[in-house]
């Protein structure tokens, strides 16, 4: 890595980010993913001392079902950039276990020529029940990614279905993965996760399944023509590629490119992430409101009883819930107010 620290201001694990340092990454983005209170001030710290180094990314979201090929993709296209200059980061979500919480993280094996080599890092994550296809904290994971350098980042989805649009609110461009012979999928995913895909690629289009890719593409070319699009200035694409056979990666580079310049000449990439800052400022003012409203003993007590009138049907859930609020609302202290400024007579 070349970046370096651009202040002497900088904290000892700050500074260590902006040189480059792989391991200081990873403790950091560790840090950031936990939920012990102090690691959270901590990490709060760490994100705001490095904001003003994010933002130069390029930033990419890659979906698809499962065995799309999605870690090959990536791994080719990968390979493909790296030795044209680009730095690389990949976030991997994995999904976690429904029952004990836990995660493969396979991710560094299912790319294992891409995580040898020395301008990408790999961050598998789990994905810890969260919704949307991505793990809570992949914001700050991509933000710290950028402050170490990396002038492309990728975040790799769980890959369960149309459902999985939580990345488009975070990335500058959401590529979707299709197998071959998807075109028959089209009637479940035309009002999902198409809506909010700006780049279409049909996989394995190699051999015997080069035929069924084309016609894919057309397919998917044709619905993404019913559908207004997310940008008034950029036309969402489908294309094909052979990740096995290194086909069609440097045309899909070239348009994420494309997409890139086109959103930001017109100053649109600018508001799309000042959008997504928003929208990220309020997932965090519910989620934190939520964690403190079940931890109040108080209004846990309540809500199990609230719970069981519910269950048993003599309450209503929305008047239940607006119960709960109610005495989590009353219980907090309220404002300080300051002294009136007194009037001259």
């Amino acid at each position: 890595m070349t970046a370096r620290p651009d202040s002497p201001k900088l904290s000892a694990k700050a500074a260590s980010i902006r040189r480059g340092d792989r391991r200081a990454l990873a403790r950091a983005i560790t840090l950031i993913e936990s939920s012990r209170a102090d690691h959270r001030t901590e990490a709060e710290a760490l994100l705001t001392e490095l904001l003003p180094f994010t933002g130069k990314a390029i930033r990419l979201g890659i979906s698809g079902a499962p065995g799309v090929g999605k870690s090959t993709f990536i791994e080719a296209f990968g390979l493909h950039l790296i030795d044209s200059g680009r730095r690389l980061a990949v976030l991997a979500v994995d999904p976690s276990s429904a029952r004990s919480g836990g995660s493969i993280l396979g991710d560094k094996t299912r790319m294992e020529q891409l995580a040898k080599r020395e301008p990408v890092f790999i961050r598998p994550t789990p994905a810890g029940g969260q919704l949307g296809g991505v793990a809570r904290r992949t914001r700050e994971a991509m933000l710290l990614c950028e402050a170490a350098g990396f002038d492309l980042v990728m975040v790799e989805t769980v890959g369960v279905g149309q459902s999985e649009i939580a990345v488009a609110d975070m990335v500058d461009l959401f590529l979707l993965l299709i197998a071959p012979g998807g075109g028959d999928e089209l009637q479940g995913v035309k009002r999902g996760i198409l809506e909010v895909a700006e780049l279409v690629v049909v996989t394995k289009a190699d051999d015997a399944l080069a035929p069924i890719a084309r016609l894919t593409e057309a397919d998917y070319r044709s619905a993404l023509s019913l559908m207004r699009p997310l940008s008034a200035h950029w036309t969402p694409r489908v294309m094909t590629c052979s990740a096995l056979k290194g086909i069609g990666l440097d045309a899909i580079w070239q348009a994420v490119q494309a997409h890139h310049e086109a959103l930001a000449g017109a100053g649109e990439l600018e508001a799309r992430r000042a959008g997504q800052a928003r929208a990220w400022l309020w997932s965090e003012i519910h989620d934190d409101l939520v964690a403190r409203l079940k931890n109040d003993p108080d209004i846990a007590a309540l809500a199990l009883r609230l719970e069981a009138a519910v269950e048993a049907r003599q309450t209503a859930p929305p008047a239940a819930a607006r119960a709960i609020v109610a005495a989590f609302m009353s219980a907090q202290p309220a404002p300080a107010r300051g002294r009136k400024p007194r009037r001259e007579a």
